[in-house]
């Protein structure tokens, strides 16, 4: 039976993602809520998941001896897939510009920045950030409100969502279960 590491790092989407996981994965994978680095480098999966301001959710990761280079050993040296859902993707970034110049990962080279808004004051938008790959090859989905912006993106082995999968029923758990799936 494969292993998924969903990483905890205290963010709010971490319970949903969870059940989320386990309706999809229907005992054919253990999914594990760790921040064990051991844990994670064993891993045969790892999920990201995120809802909060980059710098914010950056500085939690960190927070987490180890889960950093736990995370890179299983993903980056032993190419297992990776998905981040959120903030968990936009934390693939060089940087966040949210709150001011945050580091990321640097797993897929470019920049999270503010979107321009549609109209000032008359709409809500859930996410007012989005990650900009340097590299355009790396985004895999884009979505028009205000201006274009990535929706997800993947490079290799690792793929983020700006959305919420575990939040967006039918469509959102086929995509989970696609990535238990997923043989890059």
């Amino acid at each position: 039976m494969q292993r998924l590491a969903l990483i905890d790092y205290g963010s709010g989407n971490l319970r949903s993602a969870e059940k989320a996981l386990v309706k999809v994965a229907d005992g054919q994978a253990e999914i594990l809520v760790t921040s064990d680095p051991e844990t994670i480098a064993r891993a045969d999966r790892v999920v990201l998941p995120g809802v909060g301001a980059f710098a914010a959710c950056m500085a939690a990761l960190q927070a987490r001896d180890g889960a950093i280079e736990a995370m890179s050993e299983a993903v980056r040296t032993k190419g297992r897939p990776f998905l981040g859902v959120c903030v968990g993707m936009q934390l693939l970034a060089t940087r966040g510009l949210e709150f001011g110049e945050t580091a990321g990962l640097d797993w897929i080279p470019g920049e999270v920045r503010k979107l321009a808004p549609l109209a000032k004051g008359e709409v809500y938008f859930t996410h007012s950030f989005a990650i900009f790959p340097d590299d355009p090859a790396d985004v895999a989905a884009s979505v028009e409100h205000g201006g274009r912006f990535p929706a997800a993106v993947a490079r290799g082995n690792v793929a983020g969502v700006q959305f919420h999968p575990e939040k967006s029923q039918k469509p959102g758990l086929a995509l989970l279960a696609r990535f238990l799936e997923w043989r890059p």
